[in-house]
């Protein structure tokens, strides 16, 4: 009888296989002949239609024109649909002056306005753009030499004062990059500077064309953004207000200036153009050499003065409406279990590139979703569509809606997927928590590169080296930060050209495979080489890395382990026996998917209490830099600055913290208590 029944072993086998092959959702862990047809469902023609119509008009967050475009995005979602309204803090210019004065000119008053090509199809309606600002600038006016602090980051100021420049008193003329924007302010005013003027250097974005006939930035280009210092509706830190709540706890302008996050000294971001007039007027020492702009163009100086500049800015702080928008693909096996996919819509102008180019990928993206439904597919878990508002003003859209379903969330997202640039320029641009590397790399394989269709996205991407470039999501540079940062979900930021593709593609493994595609071995590796990194900033000093050490190695371990459960569920599957424990399967997905929960703390950073993520955050002195054991770094750099015995046990005290925080997650992994 033994040989008969391994016959009908194997032809049962064999048949199984078949049915899988017809009904791919039942597939473990691969992709499937589902997620083949949605590469080839791909329209171009789809997701240029899109990104055309959300570009007509300008569409300033709370504008009559984002409202417009959130009805577009709501319509055009070919699943189950809503949006959902908060009442939030937004900022807007009443009036703004800036005026040189110097000894051996008239005074000169700058018109602080862009001036569009009249090749750019976008001229006639240029005029409904809102005048270029800084959001949350505070209101104030200023008449006070000029000192030039180059990038404003604290490394520059340090740098001014050993050559003895003091810009106490002074307007700080800075260029704009390296650092976020509201930090360049804030650092000035922490020097002492009583205004602030962000400039676009020519060497930075004026280096060719300029657009529509390049990539450049116009000589009157002007790089408008918030200087807000932390995420959210300002007045609702930690929660959220709904457009339709009659009563709401709200915090006051003032007491949002008194923590620091919003500046107490006025600021305007102004062109290239205007940045190269206001170098002219400085004078006093020259400026190192790494400070100076284009080649050829008149030598940068230090100051203070002799030019001396009134700055006058009035803003307008109000409660607005803003709007996010939804799609629900809900899933057949567990629903309850959500994939999300994100991108914003506001912008402060047009939009093109960021952020409407993920838009139009993300509503091409659901129409090949809705496309697979009709041929039958139907995802495992649910996959959730999220488009944001506000994004602009400081990710204010995603952090509402986070703050006000964080039980939810916690309990149930799986993963999150941001695009907000999907036609930024040739290459593949990503950053992601560690335990989703093998499956970023695994899908970079399966699309072609739309710069150079013969070869995979994966090929171009790993040109440059021999292994992919992942970063980090530390920064707090778009919607991703309050899934990592806050609640600890699992998270992707990509920027590239062939979006719809890998994007969905990494969605549909996460939605459909019965045992979730996350990878801990990687996550350990990579906190050990993090580790490394910073014991060597500690390095002579009085503190001991080896808790934080120990507790990786139980990472490993535990990673390790959950691999060896995860290959045994597969191996029972094709056993035919892995659904009659799907108790076993659903456990071990949610210790995959609860670990990264685990690297949060409910204290937050010190002194950075929404930044709850002790792995990944942003730097203290840089938002939109990513650091690795953000706290760690915190302390080391206060205590180097003191070098007090307190401030050396405080540092040892966060590498405590950490470790703790990792050994809670080897804890989740193994899955039993101790």
């Amino acid at each position: 009888m033994k040989p008969l029944v391994q016959r009908f072993h194997f032809l049962f086998s064999t048949l199984y296989l078949l049915i899988i092959t017809i009904y791919p959702t039942h597939i473990t862990s691969s992709f499937t002949p589902y997620h083949t047809l949605f590469l080839s469902l791909a329209s171009n023609s789809s997701a240029s239609s899109h990104l055309h119509h959300l570009t007509r008009l300008p569409h300033l967050s709370s504008s009559h024109e984002d409202s417009l475009a959130a009805s577009y995005v709501l319509s055009s979602f070919p699943f189950p649909s809503h949006s959902t309204s908060y009442s939030a803090l937004l900022s807007f210019p009443i009036h703004r002056s800036l005026s040189l004065f110097s000894p051996s000119s008239p005074p000169f008053h700058f018109s602080l306005t862009q001036i569009p090509s009249p090749s750019d199809p976008s001229s006639a309606v240029f005029s409904l753009t809102v005048p270029t600002f800084h959001a949350y600038a505070h209101t104030g006016s200023v008449t006070a030499p000029l000192t030039y602090a180059y990038y404003g980051r604290v490394e520059d100021f340090k740098k001014l004062r050993s050559l003895g420049i003091n810009v106490t008193g002074t307007v700080v003329l800075a260029r704009y990059g390296k650092i976020y924007r509201g930090d360049i302010v804030k650092n000035a005013q922490d020097a002492g500077a009583s205004g602030v003027l962000v400039y676009s250097d020519y060497e930075d974005y004026a280096k060719g064309k300029a657009f529509p006939a390049g990539p450049w930035l116009p000589e009157s280009g002007v790089q408008v953004g918030s200087v807000f210092r932390a995420l959210g509706d300002p007045t609702t830190p930690g929660w959220s207000c709904k457009a339709d709540e009659e009563e709401c706890e709200r915090v006051s302008t003032e007491e949002i200036v008194r923590r620091g996050d919003m500046p107490s000294v006025p600021s305007l971001p102004i062109s290239g153009k205007d940045g190269e007039k206001l170098h002219k007027a400085i004078g006093g020492k020259v400026a190192p050499d790494d400070w100076q702009g284009l080649e050829g163009a008149p030598a940068y100086h230090l100051g203070p003065g002799p030019g001396v500049v009134n700055l006058t800015y009035i803003g307008n702080e109000t409660l607005r409406t803003i709007q996010n928008v939804f799609a629900v693909i809900e899933g057949k096996e567990e629903p309850d279990r959500y994939v999300l996919l994100g991108n914003h819509r506001d912008a402060w102008t047009f939009g093109a590139v960021d952020p409407n180019s993920g838009t139009a990928a993300l509503l091409e993206l659901s129409e090949r979703l809705y496309k697979l439904q009709k041929k039958g597919w139907k995802p495992r878990r649910t996959i959730i569509l999220c488009n944001w508002d506000a994004e602009e003003y400081g990710l204010i859209g995603s952090t509402e809606w986070v703050e006000e379903n964080r039980e939810l969330l916690t309990s149930r997202a799986v993963a999150y997927l941001n695009v907000d640039s999907a036609v930024y320029g040739p290459g593949f641009y990503v950053s992601a928590t560690p335990q989703l590397d093998p499956l970023l790399i695994e899908a970079s394989k399966m699309v072609r590169d739309p710069d150079n269709s013969s070869q995979t996205l994966y090929d171009s991407w790993i040109s440059s080296g021999s292994s992919p470039p992942i970063d980090r999501l530390g920064g707090g540079g778009t919607d991703y930060a309050a899934f990592v940062q806050h609640i600890g979900v699992p998270s992707v930021d990509m920027i590239f050209g062939n979006a719809a593709s890998i994007w969905g593609l990494v969605a549909l493994r996460l939605a459909d495979d019965e045992i979730l595609p996350f990878d801990y071995i990687s996550y350990a590796s990579e906190l050990k080489t993090s580790a490394k990194s910073i014991e060597e900033e500690a390095a002579g000093c009085p503190v001991s890395f080896s808790p934080l050490y120990k507790s990786i190695e139980d990472l490993k371990t535990a990673a390790v382990n959950v691999n060896k459960e995860k290959k045994a569920l597969e191996d029972k599957f094709w056993g035919l026996s892995l659904r009659k424990d799907k108790s076993k399967l659903r456990e071990l997905n949610d210790r995959l998917m609860m670990a990264e929960r685990a690297f949060t703390d409910r204290e937050g950073l010190s002194g950075r209490e929404w930044y709850k993520h002790l792995i990944y955050g942003p730097s203290k002195y840089d938002d939109y830099g990513s650091k690795s054991y953000p706290g760690i770094d915190d302390a080391i750099k206060e205590a180097k600055k003191s070098n007090t015995t307190e401030a050396w046990r405080f540092v040892q005290h966060e590498i405590y913290r950490v470790a703790r925080a990792v050994k809670h997650a080897s804890l989740v992994l193994n899955g039993g208590l101790t």
